[in-house]
């Protein structure tokens, strides 16, 4: 028996409204699986076409962008070493030393700077703080929206000072 008295309605998880979140965007479970392929093939350097293709058949994936899955992770890795040259200038360790979540989410974000100029830079930061957030250390996310914002400032530069 509850100790809640009788009618009451239950408490709210901590810093969580009664109402349920919104759904996740398509784009951002493409981030999501994006970013779990990625960790895979950081680990393992497995065939990407296997990580794929597994992700593919994983849950939830019909409710990704295809399209934009398939771009991050494979440009992702074709570019590595372009989009680590992006961002390691503004690292304060070696990119070895990165953790494998934070490594690919500066992957992802700096795929995105760019690759897709559609999305304006803040956006990009945010998912790749918000898949830190998600997936990575305490701390992890604040490291990510740091160096991202310095890799738009130079990839994204008009963009940055319009709205600055």
């Amino acid at each position: 028996m509850s100790d809640a008295p009788q009618g009451a309605k239950p408490a709210a998880k901590a810093g969580r409204p009664d109402s349920k979140a919104p759904p996740k965007s398509a784009r951002r479970r493409s981030r999501e699986l994006a970013l779990q392929g990625l960790y895979q093939w950081l680990l393992n350097r497995n065939d990407i076409g296997v990580i794929q293709a597994h992700l593919h058949d994983a849950q939830g994936f019909n409710k990704a962008d295809r399209e934009h899955f398939d771009a991050l992770l494979g440009g992702a890795v074709r570019e590595e070493e372009r989009l680590t040259g992006a961002f390691a200038p503004f690292l304060d360790r070696p990119v070895d030393e990165l953790s494998p979540i934070e490594r690919a989410a500066l992957l992802i974000g700096s795929y995105e700077l760019v690759h897709c100029i559609d999305i304006p830079y803040k956006v990009v930061i945010n998912e790749a703080v918000e898949l830190t957030k998600t997936f990575g250390g305490v701390e992890g996310y604040k490291y990510v929206n740091g160096v991202l914002d310095k890799v738009a400032a130079q990839v994204r530069a008009p963009e940055v000072a319009a709205r600055r």
